[in-house]
């Protein structure tokens, strides 16, 4: 658990004296009872900028919200509660429209045991394990959905793992986005064995892949590298992205075992031929470049039973279809359109899932191609954001919401097999 530590007390206790330069970085935040304690906890953490990009909160919500982050004794946490919920309210301008169907789903989540982690990228092994990746508690986190039991690995310090994937014998994989490496963790007896990249320029590997060849494939976003690591020789090669700036970000296998990566940087995305190496890019609509706030494209991707590639155009708010084999491209506006932000994306049973991550709550919505028709529902734990989320094997999803610190399960139409354990406040 992250508990208050002396060097957050100390802040907290002498914050009237943080240096001149820090208290003017710091003098956005209103002014009000408590100011000077947000600044020394919270800061300690993260910027005030995340304060400000909430969508302000009940004094309850901001509560639960905190009691994620970091464990404060009273009066301290009433005290920085209070002030949040006094000068940041709840807000109604981010608040999502739903639309109404026919789909039944169910949200579980929990709560993951070492608070401020900010878990993410949760994957469903064939067991019906549930792991995650907890950044910024340099962790990889299992848990078991039928009893809510949940058992964390720490890995080396600085790892600040982005994301995480299992191959065929059990072993979770996470890349490194800090110090740039891709690791690899046995849950049964513990061991991490680390890969540094061969490239210092590839220094922040993000989203993993495990293709039918049994190859870790991996994209580098700011390096604007793909990366391909053999397990059985520890072998890494990389490769450069023929669009400088393209920051390459989501990663998916076709049918014919051709590898498809989507640019958060420009407007287009690739195929990569994993024999040949040979990249190919398909450019994707921009009609508006202005439109798209800090060059948020084509985050992730997700390809169907026909290699239709799905994606979400994040900065315009647009779900989007490519035809490998014409190269034509359709497009839907999301429910809550421009601004809406969707980000994570998958495809179970042909049904295209998304998020918009504007929203407060976050937003799951589902896609019938069939119909063109979407369906959406608000996340119960909602203020964080579904950076990416999967399939499970038995056609369900996992997601995460990183700022509350929870994993969760959308159980989707159908009747589970299994007795879910309880949802941990």
């Amino acid at each position: 658990m992250f508990r208050l530590s002396p060097r957050i007390l100390i802040a907290i206790l002498f914050s009237a004296s943080l240096p001149a330069q820090a208290q003017a970085q710091l003098a956005a935040l209103p002014d009000g009872p408590g100011k000077e304690l947000v600044e020394a906890a919270c800061v300690a953490c993260h910027e005030t900028d995340i304060i400000f990009s909430s969508n302000g909160y009940t004094h309850a919500q901001w509560d639960h919200l905190i009691a994620g982050m970091i464990d404060l004794p009273q009066p301290l946490r009433s005290n920085i509660t209070n002030y949040l919920a006094t000068s940041f309210p709840e807000r109604y301008d981010r608040r999502p429209k739903l639309v109404d169907g026919d789909a039944k789903i169910t949200f579980l989540e929990w709560r993951v045991p070492t608070l401020g982690q900010r878990p993410r990228d949760p994957v469903m092994t064939p067991d019906g394990m549930i792991f995650w990746a907890g950044m910024y508690g340099d962790l990889v986190g299992r848990l078991d959905p039928k009893t809510g039991e949940m058992t964390e690995w720490k890995l080396e310090p600085g790892a600040y793992p982005h994301s995480i994937i299992n191959d065929v014998e059990g072993n979770i994989w996470y890349t490194g986005n800090s110090n740039g490496t891709v690791g690899k963790l046995d849950p049964d007896t513990g061991e991490i064995t680390v890969y540094p990249m061969p490239d210092p320029a590839a220094r922040d590997p993000h989203t993993p892949l495990f293709t039918r060849s049994g190859e870790l494939w991996f994209t580098v976003q700011n390096g604007n590298m793909i990366g391909r690591l053999v397990p059985d020789t520890g072998d890494i090669r990389l490769a450069n992205i023929p669009t400088e700036g393209a920051r390459p970000y989501g990663i998916d296998e076709d049918s014919t075992g051709m590898i498809w990566v989507g640019y958060r940087g420009a407007p287009k995305i690739a195929r990569v031929d994993p024999d040949s190496w040979e990249i190919e890019e398909f450019e994707t609509p921009n009609p508006n470049p202005e439109s798209h706030h800090g060059n948020y494209y084509n985050r992730r991707l997700a390809i169907d039973s026909k290699d239709m590639v799905w994606y979400v155009d994040s900065g315009r708010g647009y779900l989007g279809r490519l035809d490998p084999k014409t190269g034509e491209i359709k497009e839907w506006v999301t429910p809550n359109g421009p601004g809406s932000h969707p980000y994570a994306i998958e495809v179970v049973d042909d049904i295209v899932w998304i998020n918009e991550s504007e929203q407060r709550p976050d937003v799951l919505a589902r896609f019938d191609p069939e119909t063109e028709q979407f369906q959406s529902w608000a996340i119960p734990s909602g203020v964080g954001v579904i950076r990416n989320m999967r399939a499970t094997p038995d056609g369900n999803l996992v997601i995460h919401q990183s700022s509350t610190n929870t994993v969760g399960l959308v159980l989707i139409d159908h009747e589970s097999s299994w007795v879910p354990g309880p949802y941990r406040p």
